[in-house]
This record gives C-alpha cells, structure tokens and sequence, in this order.
C-alpha cells in the first residue's frame, strides 16, 4: 500500500488475529487510500465477524468509511450478548465442531451440524440459506461474503467453546429436548412403543424414554447421564437460570 498512513490498535480480544508486532497498542499502518475501512480491517487478519465498533478519532463509523491520513481507529470487540436480527437463533457448525454440537443441542439450542467437510462454499450457502450463524475456528470460512452472520469460535476446548458461544449469543436454553445425533425434538415414548429398539438389559433397567421426532433415536438416563447431568446444570447455573 502507498497512501495515508493511519494508526490502529486493536482491543485486546482480537490481538490474537494480527501480527506479533502490532499487538503491543496503537501502530502505524499506510492505506491505499481508497480501501474500505473493513477491507483494511480484514487485511490485518481480523474477521470482521469479531470487529465490534470502529471509532475514527473517538467517532463511530461504518465498516464503509475509507481512512484518511492521520486518523486514529480504534477496533472493538462485538459486545456481548450479541443480537442477531432478523431470525429465530440458530447455528451451523462446522466439521470441526462436533462435540460443540452436541452440547449446545444437549441443552435444547438449534444446532445443525455438518459431520462430513463439505466444503466452505456449501457451508457459507447454507449459514445464507437457513440463516444460521455459522461457527468456525477457520478465519478464512469467516470471511466468506455469503454467510449470514458467523462467529469466530476462540477456544479448542469443548467446554470452553460452549461457554464462549453461550455467552456471546444468550440463547434460551431448554435442556434434553433435542437429539444429540440429528438436532430433531424429542419427545416422551412408552416403554412398549420403543421396546423393539432396546437392548434386553435396558429394557430391564429403565421405564422413562423420549424419542427423536426425526431420526427416532431413543434416550433414557443411562450410565453416562451423570456427566450430561453436569453439564446441563452448570450451564443452566450460570446462562440459564435454574437447571431443568
């Protein structure tokens, strides 16, 4: 680039998006003078997905605004909870999610899963399509113009990526009424009308069952329930109110 030069700085959340020597504060940067304010933005590394307000020597502007010499920009981090407009929340996760998946659809939030890699443009096609937020580890499926909306995913661990997304998006939780396997709604089965899917010992140990409306996978509070158990409820504790 050779135009104005600006200076930048970055909060401290997304400093793990640009490079080491920008991440101490404010740095100067030249422009083309002619570029876009997220196109610059974009060119250091952050998705825009994370960029939050943009101030221009402490006024906000829009992502369009083009910087002219001498400004100081300030990048914020999104603001949490987030608000997605426009459409009941729900998610697309990517093949790198899935036990992400499964607990946020552990704890009733619509989260469609994709167990194979199908490639970003069918993902980005979709998040367009169901308008789902999309998440992602990848910067560079974030940056897909046809997504809806998307959301970078901060942390490798699951428990700590269910927490991030709980806590950035608030969704309303309603914990053992979706299927782990397929996303579907679960509901109450007898025990007579299920009995053919049962192994005989579960048959033996267990009367209360729900089943998917979809796929009719059947659930009962089995041997790993404890540790489900602990999930919901330290969700429910801390983004949910009382647990179910």
């Amino acid at each position: 680039m050779d135009g104005p030069e600006i200076t930048l700085e970055v909060a401290p959340e997304l400093r793990l998006f640009v490079p080491h020597e920008r991440r101490g504060g404010p740095t100067a940067l030249v422009t083309d003078g002619s570029s876009a304010l997220g196109h610059v933005i974009e060119s250091l590394g952050v998705p825009l997905t994370e960029a939050g307000t943009l101030l221009v020597n402490g006024a906000p502007v829009a992502r369009s605004h083009v910087p002219g010499p001498g400004e100081h920009v300030d990048v914020r981090a999104v603001e949490r909870p987030q608000r997605v407009p426009g459409a009941p929340l729900r998610f697309l996760l990517d093949v790198h999610l899935g036990t992400l998946a499964r607990r946020l659809r552990l704890l009733g939030v619509d989260a469609a899963y994709e167990s194979e890699d199908i490639g970003d443009p069918a993902l980005a096609t979709r998040s367009a399509r169901e308008r789902r937020v999309l998440l992602s580890r990848d910067r560079g499926l974030l940056r897909r113009r046809e997504i809806w909306s998307g959301a970078y995913v901060y942390s490798d661990r699951p428990a700590e990526q269910l927490r991030d997304v709980l806590g950035r998006f608030a969704p309303a939780l309603a914990p053992w009424t979706r299927c782990t396997a397929c996303n579907g709604t679960l509901a109450g089965a007898a025990k007579d009308s299920v009995s053919g899917l049962l192994e005989h010992g579960t048959q033996e140990a267990y009367d209360v069952f729900a089943q998917c409306t979809e796929c009719s996978r059947v659930y009962w509070r089995g041997a790993h329930h404890g540790h489900l158990e602990t999930i919901v409820s330290e969700a429910m504790a801390e983004f949910g109110g009382a647990p179910a």
